[in-house]
């Protein structure tokens, strides 16, 4: 019985130590993804290369880290994969009509959602 404690224990030690490493690199990443927000926007204004290349290589660096950004323009709104923030005239109901912030994905958890506005059938 002891050596079975034992062994929960280490498991539980173990998984604690995995959840704490996933919930560091979650809190370092959103962080990064505020700085890639203000890269895209600043990309509008200022055509530059060395911009891009930075912006660019940010993003290998996510995808290296298993994030992917979620692509819901024109899907059906889901509260678990976005927040809605304005609703707007439509043609269809619960239709995701214009992205404000972008959304993000680590593995297949929801790490950052994303800002979207949302049609509203009108008559």
């Amino acid at each position: 019985r002891a050596l079975a404690d034992y062994q929960n224990l280490e498991k539980r030690i173990e998984q604690t130590i995995t959840d704490a490493h996933v919930r560091t690199k979650s809190h370092v990443i959103l962080q990064f993804l505020e700085v890639l927000d203000d890269l895209e926007k600043a990309e509008i204004f200022v055509k530059d290369e060395g911009l891009k290349m930075i912006k660019d290589k940010l993003i290998r660096i996510f995808v290296e880290l298993g994030v992917k950004e979620m692509d819901l323009f024109g899907t059906e709104y889901d509260p678990h994969l976005a927040e809605a923030v304005e609703i707007l005239p439509g043609a269809d109901d619960n239709i995701i009509s214009e992205i404000v912030r972008k959304g993000y994905l680590i593995g297949d958890k929801v790490l950052r959602p994303a800002q979207v506005k949302v049609s509203k059938k009108t008559n």
